[in-house]
């Protein structure tokens, strides 16, 4: 398998090597009258996709920039600082936030990763190949006994049950893209601090990210019809869709969207007005001096 490019939503866990089609068929049940039910809940090392932040901000009614300070913590996925998000266990624990004595907490809305537990899944491109191929392994851990329950189902059957395939639909997008920095390797060079930004903000904080798109900024560079700028000004989901297909543009060079001529010279032009403003400002402000009481504080301004 050295040949293929790999990613899997459960980096660290311990997956069988043997790979299976989606027609095999898996033992496995899990119900809160099992032993070991919540056990896996209890000890988390779980990766998120930004639909499941979507879907669990939603949730939550709280922004994307929330949700992550609140339930997340980065980590990188790859040497050039790519970087992913994983849940965020209980202060000073490692259980999910979101477990109860009755189960899941946010079962509707839960993980792509915890859906297919305890099935894996493996998104798989040859070096320089543009298309992806996808195969499934079970993940087998000693505490789990729902591969003991007496039910038998194939993989595609538990991902419906699961209501995993609309999860795998819409995340199709960052994983081709984690697939490709991966596949292209050093062809494409390490992306610029900026771009690794764009990459986290685009995909994890979608709130920051529509305030970006709609920004004079953006709208200098780039040109979106009025359909467009309604659809991801209102619609989470095409706004992350978007914010792929964005990334595929600036990360790889695959362009989609169209840009100004005179960009450059535009936000120059806006450079300069601001620049301009500022020392009108300073000019009527008069100079300011700053003093520090304290090195662990913040500059105070004298009169």
């Amino acid at each position: 398998m050295s040949e293929f490019i790999e990613h899997s939503p459960f980096p660290d866990s311990p997956v069988m090597p043997k790979l299976m089609p989606g027609e095999a068929t898996i033992q496995f049940s899990c119900h809160k009258g099992i032993s070991c039910f919540n056990a896996c809940c209890k000890n988390i090392d779980i990766s998120l996709t930004p639909y499941d932040i979507l879907r669990l901000k939603k949730r939550l009614n709280i922004t994307s920039g929330d949700f992550l300070v609140k339930y997340t913590f980065p980590y990188e996925m790859d040497n050039d600082g790519m970087a992913g998000v994983k849940f965020k266990p209980v202060e000073g624990g490692s259980a999910c936030q979101f477990m109860t004595a009755e189960g899941c907490g946010v079962y509707e809305d839960r993980p792509t990763a915890c859906r297919y537990y305890p099935v894996a899944l493996l998104s798989m491109r040859k070096q320089n190949e543009f298309t992806e191929r996808e195969a499934y392994a079970m993940v087998q851990e000693d505490h789990c006994k729902g591969h003991f329950e007496p039910r038998t189902i194939t993989i595609n059957d538990y991902r419906k049950e699961q209501g995993v395939e609309e999860y795998d639909d819409l995340a199709a997008g960052w994983r081709q893209l984690i697939l490709k920095k991966k596949s292209a390797g050093p062809t494409i060079g390490k992306p610029s601090q900026r771009s690794l930004q764009l990459f986290f903000v685009a995909c994890y904080d979608l709130d920051r990210f529509r305030e970006f798109v709609v920004s004079p900024t953006f709208n200098d560079v780039y040109i979106l019809d009025e359909a467009l700028k309604q659809q991801i000004a209102n619609d989470d989901v095409a706004l992350m869709q978007f914010a792929f297909r964005l990334l595929r543009q600036v990360l790889f060079g695959e362009v989609s969207i169209d840009t100004k001529a005179d960009a450059v010279d535009i936000r120059l032009a806006r450079k300069k007005e601001r620049e301009e403003k500022l020392d009108e400002i300073a000019a009527k402000v008069g100079p300011i001096e700053f003093t520090r009481v304290d090195p662990n504080d913040k500059y105070n301004i004298k009169d």
